[in-house]
C-alpha cells in the first residue's frame, strides 16, 4: 500500500511476451483504455519482458515505447523460461504495486479495478481463481490433479487452481529480489511468504491470438519445479523406501537362513535372488534420480547462473538494470 495518501499510487503491468504479435495491438488497446479509466485512482505503466521472440513482436515493443513512455522493455539474449521472465519483470517494475498478467488477454485486465480495491483494504497479494478455463476436458483435469497434488505435498499451502496472474505489492517485491533462484516457481514462493493474501474468482476467456507456448510437457516441468522447489517430500520418500527395502531385505534373508537349516537339501533360489537384484537397483535408481534433481537445483544456486541476460531496452537505462 502506497505510504503517502496524497500521491496517486502507480500501478506497474508485468508483462512477458514470446512471439505474441497477434495480441500485442489488442493488449495495448485494452491496457490503455483501462488507464483511461482509473486515471482518477492511479498511473499505470507497461514492462514487457520479451523471451527473444522471433516474430515481430520486440519491433511492435520498439514503436509502442516510442510513442508511450509507459510502456518499458526488455529483451533477453535467448529464451530463459516463463518464470524467469515473470521475476526480472517484477525486479525492473516502479510500481507500488506490480500487476502480472499475459499476453494472450485469456486473463481480463480489467479485474485491476477489483485487484487495487483488495489491495488497497490492506491485502499485499490479490490472485485470480481460474473458475473456467477455455481448454479440453482432458487438459483441466490434468490441471486440476496437477494443483492439488502440489498442494498436498508442498510444506506450505499453495492455492488451487491460481496461476501467476495477481497483484502484489512493493513490499512482496522487495522480498523476492533478494531471493535469487535460478530456476523459481514464483506461485510457490510468493504463497511461502505470507503476508496478507486473498483471491478473486474469474473466467479464463480464449486466447485472441497465436497459440500456447505451454504444452504436456512444459506444464510437467513446471510441476516438478514446484515440487521439488518448495516440498522435501520425495527426499522423505526415498528415506521412507529406503527404511522399507532395508525391513523386507532382512526378513528375506531371516526367512532363507531359516530355510536352510530346517531344508538342506533346498536347491538355490536362482529366480528369488534375481528378482530381488533387480527390484534393488531399479529402486536404487529412482532414489538416486530424486536426490539428484534437488543437487542439481543445489549446483545451480552456487554456480549463480543469472535470472536472465537482457540484450535490449526499451525506455530502461542500464543503470536500472537488476540482474
Amino acid at each position: 500500500m502506497p505510504s503517502d495518501p496524497v500521491r496517486r499510487p502507480l500501478v506497474s503491468l508485468s508483462i512477458p511476451v514470446l512471439n505474441e504479435a497477434d495480441n500485442l495491438g489488442a493488449l495495448y488497446a485494452r491496457l490503455v483504455a483501462l488507464g483511461e479509466r482509473m486515471a482518477d485512482r492511479c498511473d499505470l505503466e507497461f514492462v514487457f519482458t520479451d523471451n527473444h521472440s522471433d516474430d515481430a513482436t520486440w519491433m511492435m515493443l520498439e514503436r509502442l515505447a516510442a510513442a508511450d513512455p509507459r510502456v518499458r522493455a526488455l529483451r533477453f539474449s535467448r529464451n530463459f523460461g516463463f518464470q524467469n521472465s515473470i521475476l526480472t519483470n517484477y525486479l525492473h517494475t516502479r510500481g507500488d504495486a506490480v500487476l502480472q498478467i499475459d499476453a494472450d488477454l485469456q486473463d481480463p485486465p480489467e479485474l485491476l479495478e477489483q485487484f487495487f480495491d483488495e489491495w488497497q483494504q490492506g491485502h499485499h497479494v490479490v490472485y485470480g481463481i481460474r473458475r473456467k478455463r477455455p481448454e479440453g476436458w482432458a487438459v483441466n483435469t490434468f490441471r486440476k490433479v496437477g494443483y492439488w497434488a502440489i498442494d498436498k505435498v508442498s510444506e506450505f499451502p499453495i492455492p488451487r487452481d491460481v496461476g501467476d496472474f495477481r497483484l502484489v505489492d512493493r513490499a512482496v517485491i522487495e522480498v523476492l529480489s533478494k531471493m535469487r533462484n535460478p530456476n523459481p516457481y514464483l506461485r510457490g514462493m510468493i504463497a511461502g511468504l505470507g503476508f496478507n493474501q486473498t483471491g478473486i474468482a474469474y473466467d479464463r476467456d480464449p486466447r485472441t491470438g497465436g497459440i500456447s507456448k505451454f504444452n504436456v510437457a512444459r506444464l510437467m516441468r513446471l510441476g516438478l519445479t514446484a515440487v521439488l522447489n518448495h516440498s522435501t517430500v520425495p527426499l522423505r520418500m526415498a528415506s521412507f523406501f529406503g527404511i522399507v527395502m532395508l525391513f523386507f531385505s532382512l526378513v528375506a534373508a531371516l526367512y532363507y537362513v531359516v530355510l536352510r537349516f530346517t531344508q538342506p537339501d533346498l536347491p538355490r533360489g536362482f529366480v528369488s535372488i534375481q528378482v530381488m537384484i533387480l527390484f534393488g537397483f531399479g529402486l536404487n535408481a529412482f532414489l538416486l534420480g530424486i536426490i539428484g534433481e534437488y543437487l542439481l537445483r543445489i549446483y545451480r544456486v552456487i554456480r549463480l547462473d543469472p535470472i536472465a541476460i537482457v540484450e535490449k531496452s526499451l525506455n530502461i537505462q542500464a543503470s536500472e538494470l537488476k540482474l
